[in-house]
């Protein structure tokens, strides 16, 4: 079993791994839209108490599959050895929509298995997450 970090993703929020390779399956960490090396999160704004007053769910979204290449990409492969994705939303009524033409634009050649399920929250004031698994092909 190999871990792997991706120099260009954000530092996980915890003690794990950006991804971890067994075999030729890769099982990449939750997945969120935070920038490298900054405490912003994109497309979102925050009171003075750390509370979320908006967001923009089409932002977070385009950093999050950013975020995802990069894990991708230090792994030793590309996105399109996708076969799982499971997405978190926090708002399934308003951001699914545009959640899912976002999808459509990164996902239009390689469409790995997809399950969007909506949850009360995520653990920093993000409204979006994924989970995913690739296959690393041997030479």
């Amino acid at each position: 079993m190999k871990k792997v970090m991706a120099n260009q993703a954000p530092d996980p929020v915890g003690l794990y791994p950006h991804a971890r390779q067994v075999g030729n399956l890769l099982f990449l960490s939750g997945v969120g839209p935070r920038k490298k090396g900054s405490t912003e999160i994109p497309g979102v704004t925050l009171d003075e108490g750390g509370n979320v007053t908006s967001y923009c769910i089409e932002t977070q979204c385009r950093s999050v599959f950013d975020n995802v290449r990069y894990v991708l990409e230090a792994s030793g492969t590309d996105w399109d050895a996708l076969v799982d994705v499971t997405v978190f939303l926090t708002n399934m009524d308003d951001d699914f929509a545009i959640y899912n033409k976002v999808y459509a634009e990164y996902f239009a050649s390689n469409q790995p298995c997809r399950t969007t399920v909506e949850i009360n929250k995520l653990p920093t004031p993000i409204a979006i997450e994924l989970k995913c698994m690739a296959v690393i092909e041997s030479d």
